[in-house]
């Protein structure tokens, strides 16, 4: 009884409170946030920034494993007391090529986080600023919705803010 009670009156609540906003005059928005990240130049950029890094990593980490595997090719002609020595340079090189490809990609990950951040933070610094010029009172991140009149969507209003502000940002070329 006391949940019903509870449904009923946030119901209510939330539809006063939605109906005095719509009679306010209020102006909202949505915006698919996703669309926005896939489609920025900064994504682009440091997406193909992040992969040809990896890509030099891992031919670094070849070339590391394909050193490790001509010393054990070779580990089979040497005498036992060779062979206990040469064993040892081994295991010291797979182990320095573990702690290569760990904090390599550690280093990766974290580069990639910190990239991620900053492009939302471009994303919502964009909309943000779009909204206040255009006199939104609230913006939607289009997944919250199960339904939404596209004309609310500003995602391309949005999409040119953003690129807009990006190339403001960038240094001029030499």
């Amino acid at each position: 009884m006391r949940k019903g009670f509870m449904a009923v009156s946030a119901m209510a609540f939330g539809f006063l409170f939605l109906s005095s906003v719509y009679a306010a005059g209020e102006k909202f928005g949505s915006v698919d946030v996703g669309k926005l990240f896939d489609e920025y130049g900064k994504t682009k950029e440091y997406s193909k920034s992040l992969e040809d890094k990896a890509s030099a990593y891992e031919k670094e980490r070849d070339v590391k494993l394909s050193e490790i595997k001509q010393m054990q090719d070779k580990l089979s002609l040497l005498s036992d007391a060779e062979k206990e020595k040469k064993q040892k340079e081994i295991d010291d090189l797979i182990k320095n090529a573990r702690d290569f490809a760990m904090n390599r990609e550690t280093d990766l990950k974290k580069e990639g986080d910190d990239r991620l951040k900053e492009i939302a933070k471009d994303i919502e610094d964009a909309v943000s600023e779009y909204a206040k010029k255009e006199g939104y009172t609230m913006v939607f991140n289009e997944r919250v919705f199960v339904y939404s009149n596209k004309a609310n969507d500003i995602t391309s209003k949005g999409l040119e803010s953003l690129q807009a502000k990006n190339k403001k940002d960038k240094p001029a070329k030499k």
